[in-house]
């Protein structure tokens, strides 16, 4: 089921325990139970309705706020979720609910020394899609940099670089101005852009996520969030 994109692994368990999906016509109520991969799965409309209830939201978040559980006395970015900084953008007519809250959390992370889009969802689809281990959705970022920026740095920024050993997957660098990179790339090693910058002789002093697949950061402002809607996730509708 996680492999076919109807859920993740955790809501398939409990969507099998409550009955509520079918192979080849009939219902399956066992866990741990073995199907060629020939079968039919579906879910019932229960179980679409269930998963059709959980909310996905984007937040710009500042620098400052830690992506998931408070550290070291940091505030995690799900306080700022409230109704004051919740953006107009918003094109949605959801409104914030305690239970938006349960299960709630970050789809990748986001340094507490970065700014900008930061995605946390309910949905283990949407999850899945974002930080599953074979996504390759392109995370765009703008980087300011001290140091000179020329185009063998570039160069090697795009192509050749290694982190802990490894070859990291080709990026897209672009420069866009004396202090600033235009970064887009497929994995999402810890700390990787400040660690590829400081691998060809730059200092980041900024960096924000505009855009992670077609989620774009656009008129957010800092510090806001808002739901995202399910028609965003065309890369998701592709992959079905």
């Amino acid at each position: 089921m996680s492999q076919r994109g109807l859920c993740s692994r955790r809501e398939a368990d409990r969507l099998i325990e409550q009955g509520l999906v079918i192979v080849d016509g009939e219902r399956v109520k066992t866990l741990g139970v073995k199907f060629p991969e020939s079968v039919k799965i579906e879910l019932t409309e229960r179980a679409e309705a269930i998963q059709n209830e959980r909310v996905t939201i984007m937040i710009n978040k500042p620098v400052g706020y830690v992506s998931g559980q408070a550290e070291d006395g940091y505030i995690p970015a799900v306080r700022l979720i409230c109704e004051q900084t919740h953006s107009k953008t918003d094109q949605t007519k959801l409104k914030l609910r305690g239970s938006h809250f349960n299960g709630l959390a970050p789809a990748g992370r986001l340094d507490i020394d970065s700014q900008g889009l930061l995605v946390l969802t309910q949905d283990g689809r949407v999850a899945k899609q974002l930080i599953g281990e074979n996504t390759e959705l392109e995370k765009e970022y703008l980087v300011r940099v001290r140091g000179d920026i020329n185009p063998e740095r570039i160069n090697k920024l795009a192509h050749g670089l290694k982190l802990d050993g490894k070859p990291l997957k080709p990026a897209k660098v672009r420069q866009l101005n004396p202090e600033q990179l235009q970064m887009v790339l497929r994995e999402g090693k810890k700390r990787q852009i400040r660690r590829m910058c400081e691998a060809v002789g730059l200092q980041v002093v900024g960096l924000k996520r505009v855009r992670v697949g077609e989620l774009r950061l656009g008129q957010l402002a800092e510090g806001e969030w808002r739901f995202v809607k399910p028609a965003e996730f065309t890369h998701r509708k592709k992959r079905r």
